[in-house]
């Protein structure tokens, strides 16, 4: 026969009844039941007062709970998620702690979370892969030391237009420095728009970009119009590996924040969707913690370079023991009795020629060194990008 399952509902009903029927003294009914008498005289009164629901087991929970978030709190964090719908725990209690420096007893970010979520204020994030680890950006250690931009990624707005915004932040504050529409993505409108942040915010050091158009190109080191522009700016070029943008990664995470927050959905024309770019700068740059930083602001790292946008751009000096050419409208120089092509980037500019052997001469273009030519051939050895050179 088998044995017969009982729960300690049951068992307290079973006593219950046992006691009722009489015959039993309480001394003895206990020690049948295994309980003490303090204990069953305990289930009959909550019988007599509760009737079966008082032999259910009551919740441990205690009736007050001293550490519970209060209500004003509560409130100030639901009023900062209705104003930043996209932000997360984190950024909005270092937002309101901002605010209110004066409150001492703030809940932890996993508390907040969990009070979102009883709002019905989260969404279930989709599961992503481990990330890759993001390859730290060279020699970032002040504001200015190196820009990075990019192009978000074209969408279309609702007129049917399409909207392509290129993107410039300082890598060392993250400072949003520009996000604006460009007509078309060519060399004219972009640089352009570079020219304008230069106006504003004065010039880098160096600037981390992409190998796609119109940063970058297949010819002599990389060169396009635009980079040899900011090499005559006597900004340095830093280029990401083909295929890596995870070595951009502080820009691409910032281009995720800016398309939940501007984009999804787009808005109704190229004026609307820029004003909301406009709208997500002051945000991002003067409003919104940045966990990187420690949940300081940009605008609080990031100052005005020093380094002066030049309206019109001095011709390049090279050191005296450097010769001298002009590059022809089609990318040609003439050197060693060969014609030799070098880039199209480069026509109307004046490059430095530097025997390095007897076989070999090193191409300068303002601060850098393109590639290296077989003066026996008329060969050009290419170098991926532009290596910098130590000034004399």
């Amino acid at each position: 026969m088998p044995w017969k399952e009982t729960n300690v509902y049951e068992e307290r009903m079973k006593f219950v009844v046992a006691w009722k029927e009489g015959g039993w003294s309480m001394t003895d009914l206990c020690r049948e039941f295994g309980i003490s008498r303090v204990t069953g005289y305990k289930y009959l009164e909550q019988y007599e007062s509760q009737g079966l629901d008082g032999l259910k087991d009551r919740s441990r929970a205690p009736k007050r709970q001293p550490k519970a978030v209060r209500p004003k709190i509560v409130e100030m964090i639901i009023r900062a998620r209705d104003s930043h719908p996209t932000w997360g725990a984190r950024k909005l209690l270092a937002l309101i702690k901002r605010r209110y420096p004066g409150v001492s007893d703030w809940p932890c970010p996993s508390t907040v979370g969990r009070i979102l979520s009883r709002k019905g204020l989260t969404r279930k994030q989709k599961r992503q892969r481990k990330a890759v680890p993001v390859y730290p950006l060279s020699h970032v250690t002040e504001p200015n030391d190196v820009w990075c931009a990019d192009f978000k990624g074209h969408f279309t707005v609702g007129n049917g237009l399409r909207c392509d915004p290129v993107t410039i932040t300082d890598a060392h504050s993250r400072f949003l420095l520009g996000c604006k529409i460009v007509p078309k993505t060519n060399t004219e409108n972009t640089q352009a728009i570079f020219a304008e942040v230069f106006r504003e915010f004065g010039m880098p050091h160096a600037i981390r970009t992409d190998n796609g158009a119109p940063f970058a190109s297949t010819s002599l080191a990389g060169l396009s119009r635009l980079s040899v522009w900011w090499l005559k700016l006597g900004i340095g070029l830093e280029r990401i590996e083909p295929g890596k943008p995870q070595q951009n990664g502080r820009h691409e995470r910032m281009h995720k924040t800016l398309k939940e927050a501007t984009a999804l959905p787009p808005k109704s024309s190229l004026d609307d969707q820029q004003l909301a770019f406009d709208l997500f700068m002051e945000e991002y740059n003067y409003e919104r913690p940045h966990e990187a930083l420690r949940d300081k602001l940009p605008s609080e790292l990031y100052k005005r370079s020093p380094r002066e946008y030049p309206e019109k751009l001095p011709e390049i000096a090279y050191a005296t023991n450097i010769e001298t050419c002009r590059v022809n409208d089609a990318g040609n120089i003439g050197y060693a009795g060969f014609r030799i092509f070098l880039s199209g980037a480069l026509a109307g500019e004046l490059v430095g020629l530097e025997e390095i052997s007897e076989r070999h001469a090193r191409i300068h273009f303002a601060s850098v060194a393109l590639g290296v030519i077989d003066m026996f051939t008329g060969k050009v050895l290419q170098y991926r990008n532009p290596m910098p050179i130590k000034p004399l």
